[in-house]
């Protein structure tokens, strides 16, 4: 262990806020600030302050596990990676390559996600690959990629957003979510600068707001039509903006125009005096910006919905401009990073795509493989999940915890329960990782170096500050070891800084380039931004702005994408009459695999609850703290009422963090974005009932 306090950053959200790691006397570390990283300026959250408490050796995985007699027993080392490799070997010769499955996830650092993809391809030689950043921001990546011709979470750093005029934040809730952002929106309000949030719930970050929207949920691709209509109607477009730097206006006019105010009224329940006021503080400032989230982009329409947000941009002149701009609030910690160098069933290294033949013969020749043997796209996230037990054999299964984290996750677990076999790679003994045959500990955040991407497309560096628990190992050698016990000799390495220089090859010339960045440069700077490109004499600074000059697209004009509004995938009924919505609390982080076993945090927010609002109680004859059934067309949960006006009377909100009988994903709708194949969670039809004693 180092003497010294080591600069690093948290292992949960994209922010990836800096901290300190300090040594102390009894061993471990503590946290301690870090003023000089821009994004938090030392500020954390209490899942930031208690992350070392994961690192103990008491709450986390020491030793290989190996399922015998139905139960999970400890094993060595080789005997745990002979039998994963045995079994996927036997996959691989029963039923074909693409029997075998690969899941990874959001967390896992650039290297070890470029590794898994590697690892899929070129050994298992599988198209069966993707990841549970599928379920974070993939609407708004192909909202981005159709407008600009690129998706980066924000086009701008957000030190810009205190700078601007007005943002309208839509199905964001930061103050529990990412706390450390908030105060780049308190400062926008202290320079005279405006808020708007867009939330079906009064949550913490809607009471910071000038005006809150309160929309039905699944009704936000009509509400920013709605705005546009507004818009178009008072005379507030750009026209020699939308002439110079765009394409496709007239189509996306006439859609918008079709979604005249009263009829927005009638399907997003927000007054149209609201409508005209987001409108007038919005296009009144010289510079404005949208910035969208789960909410919006969790629906079977996101990518829709995200592209009607951009239109909204593009038709006031505001993207492409300094201080002005559309964005999206990556929510894993390397959920950029994550697809942008080949976790994701379409891509590969540099964000390339993999049916396109320039891209393959480029990774090929760094990956020294024939192109033509690299696999076509494979399924997505829920697909791939779906196919399990059927298609799908074997999976291996890194930093993820789908039985509590997908939709309509009581039949995920049955799919993972039908598996021939199940490898999981872990912290922690997860939900999903108890149900493994055979559960490898690996090392985590400040037991390990590697690369991070953060919501401003700001490649970090994490440096290893401690050693890890005897019996612990990298993923990086797992799949050294698999790759080797598979006849793969060369090609894995297990320094990260070996496989950053490879990745920095394979992403060279792509939309996400790395090849101007070392692991030199990430330690002497707070980050650096892509694209940053390599260049034959000066130093390429990284490009914290995107769009200044033109946008990613083959002309250089962003492109306005006509749509309009269509119902859910379901909507109330008499047998279903009221909306579910989940979302996060500030304590708890995403499937609560890790924060549900540090002890102050459980403290804070110690189970599941069903928010809802007076009228709906009353008719329920429900009091707070009863005990309260949501029932969906696939599953039942049940969890205490937590009752308040700050919700729409015909909306119910529940966390997601948890297992067991309050579990929210068992109710969600798995209904796909037919461009972005992210499921619907933001939105499906319940009834609630009283339980009785």
């Amino acid at each position: 262990m180092q003497n010294t306090a080591t600069p690093t950053h948290c292992p949960y959200c994209a922010l990836q806020c800096g901290m300190n790691l300090t040594p102390v006397p009894d061993g471990g570390v503590e946290v301690t600030e870090r003023a000089d990283f821009p994004v938090n300026r030392g500020a954390l959250c209490g899942k930031g302050r208690t992350a070392p408490a994961v690192l103990s050796s008491s709450v986390r995985l020491t030793s290989p596990l190996v399922r015998s007699g139905g139960t999970l027993v400890p094993a060595t080392w080789d005997e745990a990676l002979d039998r994963i490799a045995e079994e996927l070997q036997r996959t691989r010769a029963e039923h074909g390559p693409d029997a075998c499955g690969v899941f990874g996830g959001g967390g896992l650092t650039n290297e070890k996600a470029y590794t898994l993809g590697k690892f899929a391809r070129v050994v298992l030689g599988t198209s069966q690959i993707d990841y549970n950043g599928r379920f974070c921001m993939s609407s708004a990546a192909a909202g981005g990629i159709k407008a600009f011709g690129l998706d980066r979470g924000l086009p701008f750093p957000l030190e810009d957003i205190p700078k601007t005029g007005c943002v309208i934040l839509v199905g964001s809730n930061l103050a529990e979510t990412m706390p450390p952002s908030l105060r780049f929106f308190t400062e926008l309000k202290e320079n005279g600068g405006t808020l708007i949030v867009v939330d079906p719930r009064r949550t913490k970050t809607a009471d910071q707001a000038d005006l809150h929207l309160m929309p039905r949920p699944g009704t936000d691709l009509a509400l920013a039509l709605g705005l546009l209509h507004l818009i178009v109607a008072e005379g507030r477009v750009d026209e020699a903006y939308v002439a110079e730097r765009t394409a496709g206006w007239e189509d996306a006019r006439a859609a918008a125009m079709a979604h005249w105010p009263e009829y927005v009224e009638r399907i997003t329940g927000v007054p149209v005096p609201q409508l005209r006021e987001a409108v007038r503080m919005f296009c009144e400032p010289e510079a404005a910006m949208v910035l969208t989230a789960r909410g919006p982009e969790q629906q079977s329409k996101g990518t829709d919905t995200v592209g009607a947000w951009i239109n909204l941009c593009l038709a006031t002149g505001r993207a492409g401009k300094p201080l002005s701009g559309y964005g999206c609030l990556t929510g894993q910690g390397n959920g950029q990073g994550g697809r942008e160098h080949g976790q994701k069933a379409d891509q590969l290294p540099g964000y390339r795509k993999l049916d396109d033949p320039a891209a393959r013969r480029h990774v090929a020749e760094v990956w020294g493989v024939d192109p033509d043997s690299l696999p076509g796209p494979g399924r997505s996230a829920y697909e791939l999940l779906d196919a399990l037990g059927q298609d799908i054999k074997s999976l291996l299964l890194m930093g993820s915890n789908p039985v509590v984290s997908a939709p309509r996750a009581a039949h995920i677990e049955e799919r993972i329960k039908s598996l021939d076999f199940l490898a999981v790679c872990d912290v922690v003994l997860s939900e999903t990782a108890a149900l493994a045959d055979v559960v490898l500990p690996v090392t985590q955040w400040a037991e390990e170096t590697g690369t991070t991407t953060n919501l401003e497309g700001r490649v970090l560096l994490r440096r290893q500050a401690i050693t890890p628990p005897e019996g612990v190992r990298s993923d990086l050698e797992v799949m050294h070891e698999l790759a080797d016990r598979l006849g793969v000799e060369k090609g894995f390495p297990t320094d990260p800084e070996e496989v950053f220089e490879e990745l920095r090859r394979a992403s060279a010339g792509g939309v996400a380039d790395y090849s101007g960045i070392t692991y030199r440069r990430l330690a002497e700077e707070n980050g650096v931004f892509w694209p940053c490109p390599t260049q034959d004499s000066d130093t390429h600074p990284g490009t914290p702005r995107l769009f200044l000059d033109r946008f990613a697209t083959d002309d250089g004009r962003a492109r306005f994408v006509p749509v309009s509004h269509r119902a859910s995938a379901e909507e109330p009924d008499d047998e279903y009459p009221v909306l579910l919505t989940t979302g996060r609390v500030v304590a708890q982080y995403q499937s609560g695999a890790q924060t549900r076993r540090v002890d102050e945090l459980n403290a804070a927010a110690p189970g599941p609850f069903v928010e809802l609002h007076p009228r709906l109680a009353a008719r329920l004859g429900a009091a707070e703290g009863d005990p309260v059934a949501v029932v969906s067309r696939r599953g039942r949960a049940v969890a205490p009422a937590r009752i308040t006006t700050g919700i729409r009377p015909d909306t119910v909100f529940m966390p997601f963090h948890w297992p067991g009988e309050g579990r929210a994903n068992t109710l969600t709708n798995p209904a796909l974005d037919p461009t972005s194949r992210m499921p619907e969670f933001k939105t499906c039809a319940v009834r609630v009932e009283a339980v009785k004693s």
